[in-house]
């Protein structure tokens, strides 16, 4: 009996060794590339001064920083379109391995690239494009990850798999995190600006290679092996279909990205910076709350993911959207006059962003095997690269009518998830 038709005939097996070493090396190569990704924002500041005109308005120079590291949010949809395309037609794996070559090569160049003191204006240029590089490759290995683990797992374990690597990917924020912060610490301001900044891309490069290397030992999915010998592979342009006979879940996956992007950027990346500028709190300490947040979203990626496998979807999101509600609330509403809670209360917020644990789980089910990748790839990356996109400008700009717009912002969202919750309920999914 083939691989394939165990996992058909005996869908409530339990979880084999094989698929614990799938998922470990699947997360395990999905935070290092999510490490490569992120790690620009944390040397964002000293990037700028490097590849800019030294003459330039700091306003203009941040403004153009800023901007190289959103073109990496609006290069996902197009390269995750493409690679999900080639993964539904030739294979999940083959695209699950270039998505991390892509992110490994643009990550070792940027830690390589002469300053602007050196080329002038070719040096923000080559810095734009590697950045893009980079954006093309994530928009294809977050959705490429979520489908390739999901489709290797039994049935009843998709969503602890989807949560296991959605706690992959936050695990590389917190190692970028990490790093910055070794960084700083080793090496005095004028150490980092005239060599130290480049050591994180340099490592950046060196754990993409290594993840590379990693994947060598994964196999294509069942799933699309199987639909390989049926020869029942897409038989025109995936997306034409996706975007004819699957609109609703494209509208329904897109609300969940939103849910999940504004959750990340507002709660994990943001709030360290409100912290320090609003509240006073110490680099330091807001750095170690940020982590510490982290380390307890990474958990609830995981159990919101085994809770939906359990309890299904609806009934997590909306329990999930209340406890976020209440928590998120209660963590900025406390920052003006008990600081002694910062560190409970971020922590115990992150928690509950691990909602979007659970947010794969629905996303995968949504497409049928033979769509998934281009179906999942297209929702995720056009509505990351919106709400990814707006939201840090929309939480500023509410910031100047009140302290607690982050907390109205994430209170919109937990909205969102609890009629998405809802409908997911009624309709049993």
């Amino acid at each position: 009996m083939t691989s394939v038709q165990t996992r058909i005939e005996q869908p409530s097996r339990p979880l084999s060794r094989s698929d614990y070493k799938t998922l470990s090396l699947s997360a395990l190569g999905g935070a290092l590339e999510f490490y490569d990704f992120i790690i620009f924002v944390f040397f964002a500041t000293v990037v700028g001064k490097l590849f800019f005109p030294a003459d330039m308005p700091e306003w203009l120079r941040l403004m153009q920083t800023f901007g190289i590291f959103a073109a990496g949010y609006l290069a996902r949809p197009l390269g995750g379109i493409v690679m999900a395309h080639f993964g539904d037609l030739l294979g999940r794996k083959k695209m699950f391995t270039l998505s991390i070559f892509l992110m490994a090569v643009p990550t070792l160049v940027m830690g390589l690239l002469p300053t602007y003191a050196q080329i002038g204006l070719w040096a923000p240029i080559l810095l734009l494009l590697m950045r893009v590089i980079q954006g093309a490759a994530i928009g294809g290995e977050v959705p490429g990850a979520w489908v390739f683990v999901s489709e290797h797992v039994p049935a009843r374990n998709t969503g602890y798999a989807c949560g296991t690597l959605t706690a992959g990917l936050t695990s590389g924020i917190l190692l970028g995190s990490l790093v910055a912060t070794l960084i700083n610490t080793l090496y005095s301001p004028e150490e980092v600006a005239d060599y130290a900044w480049r050591i994180p891309f340099l490592l950046g490069g060196v754990f993409g290679f290594f993840a590379v290397y990693l994947r060598r030992w994964l196999h294509e999915t069942p799933v699309f092996a199987e639909m390989q010998a049926r020869k029942a592979l897409a038989e025109e342009l995936p997306l034409r279909a996706v975007l004819r006979d699957h609109r609703g879940a494209i509208i329904l996956s897109m609300l969940l990205t939103w849910l999940l992007s504004a959750g990340i950027v507002v709660v994990i990346l943001m709030t360290p910076a409100l912290l320090q500028s609003l509240y006073h709190v110490s680099p330091t300490d807001s750095l170690k709350a940020n982590s510490l947040a982290i380390v307890l979203l990474s958990i609830g990626c995981i159990g919101a993911g085994s809770l939906a496998d359990r309890f299904g979807a609806g009934r997590v999101f909306i329990v999930g959207s209340l406890a976020l509600l209440a928590s998120s609330w209660a963590f900025y509403h406390s920052l003006p006059t008990r600081p002694d809670l910062l560190f409970p209360l971020y922590a115990l917020t992150g928690l509950c962003v691990g909602i979007v644990g659970a947010v794969p789980y629905v996303m995968v089910k949504a497409f049928p095997p033979v769509v998934r990748f281009s179906g999942l790839s297209f929702s995720y990356n056009l509505a990351y690269a919106i709400f990814g996109g707006l939201t840090p400008m929309v939480v500023t700009a509410l910031l100047k009518f009140s302290p607690m717009a982050p907390a109205y912002y994430v209170a919109c969202l937990c909205a969102v998830g609890l009629l998405v919750g809802t409908y997911l309920l009624v309709n049993k999914r």
